[in-house]
């Protein structure tokens, strides 16, 4: 038994994966069987409308003639029943006066802004999030015949799964991670559209907005992590510059010219600057012979 149910949840998700056809079939083949149930009286009114059609000819023809672009497509209605056969379109279609009427549905790729959300984030961080959705209407039979408002019910259930994710996710996660963030939100949009008829191609997290005092104690941290890496910076220089002149102190300390030159090399950067110093070179042996006595 749950061999069994794990295969059909598999199977489920392989078919909500499989693009264009995850819809279920069987509920669309039902909704498209409009001929079916209307009864006599349905028939007979049928049968009336297609003589008016053939008496008023050929006035009657530009009412039962329709055209629909390239981006729409028409779901026909024939007594509050949708025609076999699906959408219509794009291009030329027939529809009988007084029985048929029709819902026009745009394919294109709908884009609208998800308001700004204030959300309690998982370590308890209040912060304001806002992004933006993709979406388009992939079965224009099931977008008009099991929702009301296809467009009004994505922007709300896009509102809540972006309240919902996020109230899952600590501040740094949130702040780190849009990209898997978003992924999230469009495979559970994605998946909760299914029967409507909609396909979710895109979500992004456009702006996170944190409180005033919050982002001063971001900053006030950064700069104090900033400052504590440039002391550590600092010391490791001064380190480095002891070494240096330990090393240096231990060559001149083997020769004594070498202190004689460093000497001349000094007054050659003291004479380079125009400046008033006054210079009196004493000769190093009268400085040793003073050191001795």
């Amino acid at each position: 038994m749950n061999s069994e149910g794990v295969s059909m949840t598999e199977s489920k998700r392989r078919e909500r994966q499989s693009g264009p056809g995850r819809y279920n079939s069987h509920d669309v083949e039902a909704l498209e069987d409009a001929d079916s149930g209307i009864g006599l009286c349905g028939w007979l009114l049928v049968g009336f409308s297609l003589l008016l059609m053939l008496v008023t000819l050929p006035i009657s023809i530009w009412m039962c003639i329709k055209i629909v672009k390239e981006y729409e497509r028409a779901i026909i209605f024939r007594l509050g029943r949708i025609l076999k056969g699906g959408a219509k379109g794009p291009g030329l279609f027939f529809i009988l006066p007084c029985t048929d009427n029709f819902i026009n549905v745009d394919m294109r790729t709908i884009t609208f802004d998800i308001p700004p959300q204030e959300v309690l984030t998982k370590d308890s961080v209040t912060v304001s999030v806002d992004g933006v959705v993709y979406y388009r209407v992939q079965n224009a039979t099931l977008a008009v015949a099991n929702i009301t408002n296809a467009d009004s019910a994505t922007r709300l259930l896009a509102q809540t799964t972006l309240r919902n994710v996020l109230g899952t996710k600590n501040l740094a996660e949130i702040l780190s991670d849009r990209e898997e963030i978003a992924h999230n939100m469009q495979s559970t949009l994605d998946d909760a559209t299914d029967d409507w008829g909609i396909k979710v191609e895109r979500v992004e997290i456009k702006d996170v907005k944190l409180p005033l005092q919050l982002q001063r104690a971001m900053a006030a941290e950064a700069e104090a992590s900033r400052e504590a890496r440039a002391k550590v910076i600092a010391a490791e220089g001064e380190m480095n510059a002891s070494r240096a002149l330990k090393e240096a102190s231990l060559v001149i300390s083997e020769s004594p010219s070498a202190l004689q030159l460093r000497y001349l090399q000094t007054l050659n950067t003291i004479a380079a600057e125009k400046n008033s110093t006054i210079i009196f070179p004493l000769p190093l042996e009268m400085m040793q012979s003073l050191m001795n006595r």
